[in-house]
């Protein structure tokens, strides 16, 4: 059986090559935090479930020690020259394109037609994690097609990989902080704390007031943390539960869909997700580095407007 783990284990590998490569690249300012840095999430990701959660949890605090003094910094990737690059990409034209559409199709298969496949009396891949193992054998069949096309060895595609990391530096590793901060806003209590904030605070006898608190909340909270995930668990067990389905009985399937879509209105206009909003700007080499959500942010306001009236006219469907 093809497992999670299995994938959690190359992705380990990856990050201990990411590793290496930067503590060898004499280029780089500061290749031995920058080592340290990959190197500690290369161990989370290889021995994460085997160590203390107390250790796990230092060493997430010692790599945002080594990020926020600046020791995570980009050196020089081995890449191929600019003009063999140019004959490869006009050789190849829109076949280019094959192994990014490689990634959805696989992954749309493997959850569904191969779902039931067995081998040895045993199940292909793992049910509990259908779609990321699914997704984790399009992303290998993937890198063999690229590498297929473009006559180059894995071993480029480690190294691209090297490239892409130090260009999205730190930010690579805020989804996962930002996950498991939902977490442990939710054993803090937070939602509780929002639930009797709002309640106590804001007329909550109007639906309508009831709703737009929820959906604005939402957005907020993914603003501050950057992760509509994150906000979820908080704003869902502050407003969502208790007041929109236990008082006005609201379908909690429609409240959680709407309430994430308002979450992504969110993600739309912070800093904090990085990975959408800053990375994108870095990778592109734009001046402002807020431009990204300089020109989301009119596409974000009115969006969480209609997502109030959306829920408000469909919760009891």
């Amino acid at each position: 059986m093809i497992t999670l783990e299995f994938f959690y284990v190359l992705v380990g590998l990856l990050f201990v090559a990411v590793a290496v490569m930067n503590l060898l690249d004499r280029s780089n300012p500061r290749r031995y935090t920058t080592a340290l840095f990959w190197g500690l999430y290369a161990l989370l990701y290889l021995a994460g479930e085997r160590l203390p959660p107390a250790l796990v949890g230092a060493l997430m605090i010692l790599m945002a020690l080594v990020a926020g003094f600046k020791g995570v910094t980009a050196g020089k990737a081995a890449l191929l020259p600019e003009a063999q690059r140019r004959a490869s990409s006009e050789r190849l034209g829109n076949r280019l394109f094959i192994p990014a559409l490689i990634l959805p199709l696989v992954t749309m298969l493997g959850a569904t037609l191969f779902k039931d496949v067995q081998v040895g009396g045993m199940l292909l891949l793992d049910p509990k994690h259908l779609t990321l193992v699914s997704l984790g054998c399009a992303a290998l069949i993937a890198l063999a097609a690229a590498c297929w096309l473009t006559r180059a060895t894995p071993l480029q595609g480690v190294r691209e990989a090297r490239r892409l990391v130090d260009a999205m530096s730190w930010a690579v590793v805020l989804p996962h902080m930002l996950a498991v901060l939902g977490l442990l806003f939710t054993e803090a209590g937070v939602g509780k704390a929002v639930a009797h904030v709002t309640t106590s605070y804001i007329n909550m006898d109007s639906r309508f007031v009831a709703v737009a608190v929820f959906c604005i909340g939402m957005a907020l909270f993914t603003i501050v943390m950057g992760n509509g995930f994150a906000a979820f668990p908080v704003m869902a067990g502050g407003v969502g539960i208790p007041v929109l389905v236990g008082v006005y009985g609201a379908n909690p399937a429609v409240m959680a869909a709407i309430g994430m879509f308002s979450a992504y209105c969110g993600t739309l206009m912070t800093p904090m997700a990085a990975n959408f909003n800053i990375v994108p700007a870095a990778l592109l080499d734009l001046p402002d580095k807020n431009a990204v959500i300089r020109a989301q942010i009119p596409t974000a306001l009115p969006l969480l407007v209609a997502n109030i009236f959306l829920l408000y006219f469909l919760m009891n469907r």
